[in-house]
């Protein structure tokens, strides 16, 4: 077959306290999403924007250690696959790749022209697909392709969402019974709470965006693998912005179990492969404030998959189908329409949470970019002002 290569596309998070503010600014700065009516205006707001939040974001990564373990994590997931592939008798490189923090998708793609890689297989770790993520990275991707013919010689396949291969499901499952018996009296009237990154429902009203979709999909497929009695509730976390976000809330949910008199909660992060901050400093700690000052009493989550054997298995597995199936390419993914309500025309609502950010920096300030609009236009809105 020749030389093959695994890229694993993630997000990417500041090693170092130091680093959080160019983190930010990498992430304010990507056009593809938020676009602004100048492309001159993009960086110079990336900077306002990275200014201003530094300070509250180094101390939510202060909270957890200094920094974000994502990179570690990743790679460590890297070491496992390649040599769960190679103890099935495939022999592939592995490249990390992130979309807005060391090592860069850009870095990623230099290594592997460099190896001579003659097959690619490309798969973000992102069970779920959606155009904010996967759907970001695979159209940076392209571009790369498109400015390099050398890339061209290298015959790649891209991997969009993988949520319904039985051994994710199975990974999975395994962790919630593990919590289940391990952390409460009762694992059968545990009630699972399974917390997704939220998008803006116009992502998937407007844009046609699968992500919703695959998340209660998801959601099923992972009760049905843990045959369980418990009920369970799937709601949407780190919403932010003047925009209607899925729903239902991550913290309004929580706060109505609490109300129901649920006491046994088990959050399961059913959109993340690694620990990061949205789980060790939003999840663990935002959210479980929530829920004990509604009313729970046994707060627990589920650890995220991190280098899990089974979920490992289940990645060689899904490279191991890739490389002997038709390859499939760039432009056969969802992509976002250039039509999409980024913020409503009259009714504002805002939220935040301190962790937003780190999933997806084009819409992470989304309520402050449609404020600088308005003011262009003349048309700026006075109560935005506290907000600054």
């Amino acid at each position: 077959m020749g030389r093959v290569g695994v890229l694993l596309l993630n997000l990417g998070g500041p090693d170092n306290l130091e680093d959080v503010r160019p983190f930010l600014f990498n992430l304010f700065a990507d056009p593809e999403i938020i676009r602004l009516p100048f492309s001159w205006m993009q960086k110079p707001l990336a900077w306002l924007i990275s200014t201003m939040r530094a300070k509250k974001s180094q101390e939510n990564y202060r909270q957890i250690g200094g920094g974000s373990p994502l990179r570690h994590i990743t790679e460590a997931q890297a070491q496992a696959l390649q040599e769960r592939l190679k103890h099935q008798g495939q022999e592939a490189n592995i490249y990390v790749g992130m979309r807005y923090w060391h090592p860069f998708t850009e870095e990623a793609i230099a290594h592997v022209k460099r190896d001579r890689i003659e097959h690619l297989v490309i798969l973000p770790l992102y069970p779920q697909f959606s155009i904010s993520t996967s759907g970001s990275s695979f159209r940076l991707l392209e571009q790369l392709w498109q400015d390099d013919a050398k890339l061209n010689q290298i015959e790649y396949t891209v991997i969009p969402s993988w949520y319904q291969e039985p051994g994710y499901l199975q990974a999975m499952a395994d962790l919630i019974d593990q919590e289940l018996q391990q952390r409460f009296d009762h694992p059968d009237a545990v009630h699972i709470f399974f917390s997704a990154h939220g998008v803006p429902s116009s992502y998937v009203t407007e844009a046609g965006d699968p992500y919703q979709q695959e998340i209660e999909h998801c959601t099923a497929l992972i009760m049905q693998t843990l045959n369980r009695p418990n009920p369970h509730t799937l709601a949407y976390q780190s919403r932010v912005g003047p925009v209607e976000w899925l729903q239902p809330y991550t913290e309004d949910a929580l706060q109505e179990l609490g109300n129901q008199g649920v006491k046994d909660l088990l959050v399961v992060p059913i959109s993340f492969v690694s620990e990061h901050i949205e789980t060790l400093q939003e999840v663990d700690i935002e959210y479980r404030e929530i829920a004990e000052e509604a009313g729970v009493e046994n707060f627990q989550r589920v650890p995220a998959l991190n280098t899990h054997p089974v979920f490992i298995e289940s990645l060689a597995t899904l490279v191991v189908e890739a490389l002997n199936t038709p390859p499939r390419t760039f432009t056969e993914v969802v992509r976002p329409s250039k039509k999409v309500k980024l913020y409503p025309q009259e009714r504002w609502e805002w939220g935040m949470t301190t962790a937003a950010e780190v999933w997806n920096g084009r819409l992470a300030m989304i309520g402050f970019l449609a404020l600088v609009l308005e003011l262009i236009s003349g048309q700026g809105p006075l109560h935005f002002v506290g907000l600054l």
